[in-house]
């Protein structure tokens, strides 16, 4: 599976390492994911998301109904 926040939409960034010789050779960047079930009341029912920990502290802010009704509103599936 890609490596996607559900969430915020963050993917695999690429960029160069570059050496102490100023040696340029392609890398990848990788965002910083964890997978995290979360209890919708409304719903009475556990979900599971695949998140950036950035979003965890969005949902940690807003709320998890909150986070889920923008992200139905924008068409993702939950």
């Amino acid at each position: 599976m890609a490596r996607v926040c559900e969430v915020t939409g963050k993917r695999t960034a690429s960029g160069n390492h570059v050496s102490h010789a100023n040696n340029k050779v392609r890398r990848k960047f990788y965002p910083n994911l964890i997978k995290k079930r979360f209890y919708l009341p409304e719903e009475d029912r556990w979900v599971t998301l695949k998140l950036s920990t950035s979003a965890l502290r969005t949902i940690n802010k807003k709320g998890i109904s909150a986070v889920v009704k923008e992200m139905r509103a924008q068409g993702k599936k939950v």
